[in-house]
């Protein structure tokens, strides 16, 4: 039995909560230093042709808009993913809708490299376009979403997180636009046994692309975004709060991302079949922050 919120359940594909994974850093200091790198490519901007990841056991999804009728994308990993990857996978869709969804004048990474330099340097950098990375505003949405990030790293350390929800605009209860991501097809191994995650997040971002449900929205407005997931009653975090009776919502634009594993799993990669008896033990948590964007 899943955890309030609706949805399918596949709980035998989790493994159980007891066990450890080391947890992701996924966090972006924003304290100026002596020398300041370029920032990383954001993985939505690697080139688009299928990598041998992608040509083994993944299915590529139909082309959708997400005005459509609850349309959907679907990946398929050809093998087993570490807790690691799953929380990259929630953070980096979080980070790309926010600036897909025009929350964000420039992509995350970009935002805060040159949110550095500025504090680094003031005013003698050549600022990009629509933006002041030394603005106040800007720098208190980077702290934000920083925040955020590092909690998600905390929880998914903590906790199987078989579900990620990211609402736009509106409230919990009737957002203008929800983003799903659905982890309960993932078979969660080790990290020696499990898919790397770096090709794992090209291939879903990859598998975005294609879908190209973005493209024919139009802007929102500076809105707030809300971050929910679902983790053990009993995990133990102290930053989400629990919402015992949340229902998913059913208003609004939607867009779901499916995530599973196929292929050659291994045994040690498998859940215990009493596994099941746990998932009404699941309930949603909410970040008691809201991530206002901003535009400039």
């Amino acid at each position: 039995m899943m955890p309030s919120g609706g949805g399918h359940s596949n709980p035998s594909r989790l493994l159980s909560p007891g066990q450890k994974m080391a947890a992701p850093r996924v966090a972006v200091a924003l304290a100026p230093t002596r020398a300041i790198s370029p920032p990383p490519p954001s993985p939505y901007l690697i080139a688009e042709a299928p990598s041998a990841l992608d040509r083994g056991g993944g299915m590529r999804p139909q082309r959708s808009g997400l005005a459509a009728a609850c349309p959907s994308v679907s990946v398929v990993f050809p093998g087993p993913v570490s807790r690691e990857s799953c929380c990259r996978f929630a953070c980096e869709l979080l980070k790309h809708v926010l600036h897909q969804r025009h929350q964000l004048p420039l992509p995350y990474e970009q935002l805060a490299y040159f949110c550095r330099r500025a504090m680094q340097d003031g005013d003698l950098i050549k600022k990009p376009p629509s933006v002041d990375p030394a603005s106040k505003k800007c720098q208190q949405v980077l702290m934000e979403l920083e925040g955020v990030l590092q909690h998600l790293e905390v929880m998914f350390s903590l906790t199987l997180v078989p579900r990620v929800l990211i609402l736009l605009g509106g409230n919990v209860m009737s957002p203008k636009e929800l983003y799903e991501l659905n982890l309960e097809g993932i078979y969660e191994g080790c990290a020696e046994e499990s898919l790397k995650t770096a090709s794992c997040v090209r291939k879903l971002f990859h598998a975005l692309f294609v879908a190209d449900v973005f493209s024919e929205l139009k802007a929102l407005p500076v809105v707030g975004t809300v971050v929910m997931l679902q983790g053990h009653r009993d995990c133990g975090v102290d930053w989400f709060r629990p919402k015992l009776n949340y229902k998913v919502p059913t208003r609004g634009r939607k867009l779901t991302v499916n995530l599973s594993c196929d292929g050659a799993i291994n045994v040690s990669s498998s859940p215990p079949q009493d596994v099941t008896s746990t998932w009404e033990d699941y309930v949603w948590f909410q970040a008691p922050v809201t991530l206002k964007g901003f535009r400039e």
